[in-house]
């Protein structure tokens, strides 16, 4: 049958229908609408020429689009296992969910993973269990150029700017914090009244847009950066050199979306499209990076400054280490981001084939900062899919001292994962400028939700190290962690990866740094 003809033979039944239901009651009437309309519906695909398979079958072919349509939502709830959906799997979210409630995160009849396949990891327990600690330890942030130190709790918010978030979901987020004590990274996106209100923790994040301390060329504002660096709830500020999912490249906000209220935030004119560079204007070498950090702490009345990056060439984050040794002078932390974090959209070449994964990205920052003889000053912080006590435990192993979490953090508000953070229908109301979807989101019932997650999975954090005989993560050792290298053999991270002792560099580098440390260069980024 050719399309010509089903279209036709529509039609023809849409006006028999028609004709006779004038010579019944009006009540029929209704009746003859539906074969009208999809007699309409086919011509109209017949006649289009944007899809090809509508005019192939028209009528039938929107089926096709329909089931696509919910295609995510039918594999996420109907199809994929427990232990294998991406990003977070159902068992991931089911934990973050119930620490979020306060109820149980436990399950009866063990592992759904087959422990045998390649690539699966464990902590090491010990013969000799050690008693839980009752209060959480913390992490001091602050070098011997800080002066005013701040102590960092195991985990805290990651970077999410206002604009990428809902008001309502920085407001939780930052109640959250303040509740439990942990910090807030504002992300990029400005110092807005929804970070400040709540009263929590903040960690000042600059961007290469300089978002809320800019000058109308979009250059760097040092009086506005000093004046908002002081204020009360910023303890610490961080420079923002490229993120896990789309490291290298800027970000582009449509002027459809820059309200008055956004547009105060970030310092940009409202209604117009705002670009962020790739790369800063404030420095172009190693060396006047690590100037900027100093000058920033300068600015912000001696709080703890630092860099955010997500690892590409170890040669160049050694020029970095080299241009702190020349200078004298290094900053506080430095937030390691993993290639598989991300919170917002990105081109999906960079989400999956761009950036060092947080493993290895952790490895390089550690092993270089020790190597240089830089460590003891220098905290190291870890965000990328860090959901669970495991997985703070694991990147605390790998070499940090502490954790950030966004999209967990997104879970205990509300996410549902439907990965519609870029098209403003969130369906839960965490990442839209969408009035009436984001006061779905009650700020009153997520501000606990955000507070019980944090001390539930750091408490998991604290049981998982007592069970491996550590009661301080600064005992944690690459030992303790283990790796399956096939079905018959796995081997620790001491064995799997190089660790270098402390001036290693300075003393003679081992012949796999020796060449990238030799090329290492504080004056210029060597590719």
């Amino acid at each position: 049958m050719t399309r010509i003809a089903i279209v036709v033979l529509t039609l023809a039944a849409g006006l028999v229908a028609a004709v006779a239901a004038v010579g019944l009651s009006p009540w029929w009437w209704p009746a003859a609408v539906p074969l009208v309309l999809l007699g309409l519906l086919g011509a109209a695909d017949l006649l289009q020429r944007r899809h090809s398979v509508l005019r192939n079958y028209p009528v039938l072919g929107h089926a096709r689009f329909l089931l696509e349509r919910i295609r995510p939502e039918l594999q996420q709830y109907f199809i994929e296992r427990n232990f294998d959906g991406r990003p977070f799997d159902r068992d991931v979210r089911t934990i973050v969910y119930e620490r979020a409630k306060g109820t149980d995160a436990e399950q009866p009849y063990g592992t759904e993973r087959d422990v045998y396949l390649p690539g699966y990891e464990f902590l090491v327990p010990s013969m000799a269990p050690c008693p839980v600690p009752k209060t959480p330890p913390r992490v001091r942030i602050g070098g011997p150029d800080c002066s005013r130190p701040y102590d960092m709790a195991l985990l805290n918010v990651s970077a999410m700017s206002f604009g990428s978030l809902s008001a309502n979901a920085v407001l939780a987020l930052n109640g959250g914090a303040k509740a439990g004590g942990f910090a807030h990274d504002t992300g990029e996106g400005g110092l807005s009244e929804y970070h400040l209100r709540p009263g929590g923790d903040l960690v000042w994040e600059i961007g290469t847009g300089y978002f809320g301390c800019r000058t109308r060329d979009g250059d760097f504002d040092p009086a506005e950066f000093a004046d908002k660096a002081a204020h009360d709830h910023v303890k610490c500020v961080s420079l923002k050199l490229s993120q896990g999912a789309k490291p290298g490249i800027g970000g582009v906000l449509p002027g459809a979306k820059v309200n008055a209220e956004i547009a105060k935030v970030r310092d940009v004119p409202e209604g117009r499209t705002v670009i962020s560079p790739p790369y800063h204007k404030v420095f172009s070498t190693p060396r006047e990076l690590v100037r900027f950090i100093a000058r920033m702490r300068e600015l912000s009345g001696g709080k703890p400054t630092g860099f955010k990056l997500c690892v590409g060439s170890r040669r160049q984050f050694l020029a970095v280490c080299k241009a702190m040794l020349a200078e004298g002078t290094a900053p506080d932390f430095v937030i390691v981001d993993g290639g598989e974090g991300g919170t917002g959209a990105a081109p999906l070449e960079f989400a999956d084939h761009v950036g060092t994964p947080l493993t290895e990205g952790l490895l390089t920052v550690h092993n270089a900062l020790v190597g240089a003889g830089l460590r003891d000053r220098i905290k190291v912080g870890a965000s990328g899919k860090i959901a669970t006590g495991t997985d703070l435990v694991k990147r605390m192993v790998q070499g940090a001292d502490y954790g950030n979490a966004a999209r967990a953090m997104m879970f205990a508000v509300g996410c549902i994962q439907a990965q519609r953070c870029h098209t403003n229908t969130c369906p839960t109301g965490v990442t839209t400028q969408d009035p009436r979807r984001a006061r779905a989101l009650d700020v009153r019932d997520k501000t606990p939700r955000v507070q019980r997650f944090q001390e539930a999975t750091v408490a998991s954090a604290l049981q998982i190290m007592a069970s491996m005989g550590v009661t301080d993560p600064a005992d944690l050792r690459p030992h303790m962690l283990r790796r399956r290298i096939d079905p018959y053999t796995e081997r620790s991270y001491e064995e799997l990866y190089e660790w270098l002792e402390p001036g290693q560099l300075l003393a003679g580098a081992p012949q796999s740094w020796a060449a990238d440390w030799k090329a290492a260069d504080p004056d210029r980024f060597t590719v």
